[in-house]
């Protein structure tokens, strides 16, 4: 028996920039100048993220004090 691979899920940049509270255009200006390492996945014209690569551009800012490095 044959099993299906697990579907992961991709967002919109709508829905990315909702989820990460920016507007869509932010995150179309940072994917265009390579401001930060997120990920995108190329759906024909559309650029899509997976949920697990905005959780870890969250956790990857997440800082415990003002004075913690990046």
């Amino acid at each position: 028996m044959h099993t299906l691979p697990t579907v992961v899920p991709l967002l919109t940049r709508r829905q990315a920039a909702d989820f990460l509270g920016v507007k869509p255009q932010t995150l179309a200006v940072w994917h265009s100048v390579g401001r930060y390492d997120l990920p995108t996945v190329k759906v024909g014209r559309s650029a899509r993220y997976r949920i697990a690569d905005l959780e870890t551009f969250c956790e990857q800012r997440t800082r415990r004090h003002s004075g913690e490095a990046l």
